[in-house]
């Protein structure tokens, strides 16, 4: 349910449409993780966490791994409550956005520096 709230979310945003529930690996072919959208050309990983699953003590190390994992590959997180995609849709959408226009800065920087 949480994923068709996201895609509703997502719709109230002019983003390319990112991979949904893809795996992702680092340069090397190491598994990072597997977000609930992935925004590829911006290196930006959304996850859906709630607090059944990600907060129980094991799962929420588990969690702190994989954000740790996207860090290291440089890739930006963001994370969501799923309650919020149906509370606030607008202001989750918003937040996107931002995450999104954030990384893509980010590359853009990056790009310029090794140039």
């Amino acid at each position: 349910m949480a994923e068709i709230d996201a895609m509703a979310v997502w719709r109230r945003t002019n983003l390319p449409e990112p991979r949904w529930n893809r795996v992702v690996h680092d340069r090397s072919g190491n598994y990072i993780g597997k977000p609930d959208a992935y925004f590829e050309e911006v290196e930006l990983a959304w996850e859906i966490d709630s607090y059944d699953f990600h907060f129980a003590k094991e799962q929420y190390a588990n969690t702190l791994d994989r954000n740790a994992r996207y860090a290291a590959a440089g890739i930006a997180v963001v994370q969501t409550l799923p309650g919020r995609l149906r509370s606030e849709p607008r202001l989750v959408a918003a937040e996107i956005t931002a995450a999104y226009l954030a990384a893509a800065a980010r590359l853009e920087v990056r790009r310029e520096r090794h140039a």
